[in-house]
């Protein structure tokens, strides 16, 4: 699915430029959960909700190819963090004449089916951008953002800024809460405990069906 196939919702990208030293290094999103890639679990809940998808991700594209995913790289140097993902997000949103792109974390597999449809309400009642919020927490990578912004965040990164929350605040950001139980859907894998973690809360969002 690539940025060009029409259809509703904007574009998406998972960002998946990460090193994953928590986890013991290698690629999170292809960490297996329930028998599948953690990034399996991730574009089944984002395929419906959106017109396009893409990865951002660094170093060899052919481990990804399977996934049949257009492949953004990074396109600036020393693996700067998640702020460089977006980056490349909204780059790929511009160059296909799209206004906004949603971005989602590549360890996020409990994702809510209704995320775009809420984080575009928000837009639609006048929020420059909107970010996600559970249990009291802000999630701002997962956010969806104006393509119009990438020259200035660009100058941000160059200039060093490294944390999404801040400059998310600075765009004036929209919080969208969503309900954190009975499975946080933004529940994220940063160690192998959270592995066994999210076996468990597998089964019970499964059992909730």
């Amino acid at each position: 699915m690539d940025g060009k196939d029409g259809g509703r919702g904007p574009l998406a990208v998972v960002l998946a430029g990460g090193l994953a030293r928590r986890m013991g290094g290698g690629d999170k999103p292809l960490v297996a959960l329930g028998g599948q890639p953690l990034l399996r679990h991730i574009l089944d809940r984002l395929a419906p909700q959106v017109s396009g998808l893409a990865l951002n991700a660094n170093g060899d594209p052919a481990r990804y190819r399977i996934f049949g995913l257009p492949i953004l790289p990074d396109s600036l140097p020393d693996h700067p963090g998640p702020l460089v993902g977006i980056l490349a997000a909204l780059d790929w949103a511009a160059a296909t004449g799209r206004r906004h792109v949603l971005t989602v974390p590549g360890d996020t597999p409990f994702l809510p089916t209704d995320l775009v449809l809420r984080l575009e309400a928000a837009i639609g009642q006048g929020a420059p951008a909107t970010i996600a919020v559970s249990g009291g927490r802000r999630h701002p990578v997962v956010g969806l953002w104006p393509a119009a912004v990438r020259d200035a965040l660009r100058r941000s990164i160059v200039e060093g800024e490294r944390r999404v929350d801040p400059w998310a605040r600075s765009l004036g950001a929209v919080q969208v809460d969503f309900a954190a139980g009975p499975v946080d859907p933004f529940f994220n894998l940063n160690g192998p405990d959270d592995l066994v973690e999210a076996e468990r809360l597998l089964a019970i969002e499964r059992s909730c069906r």
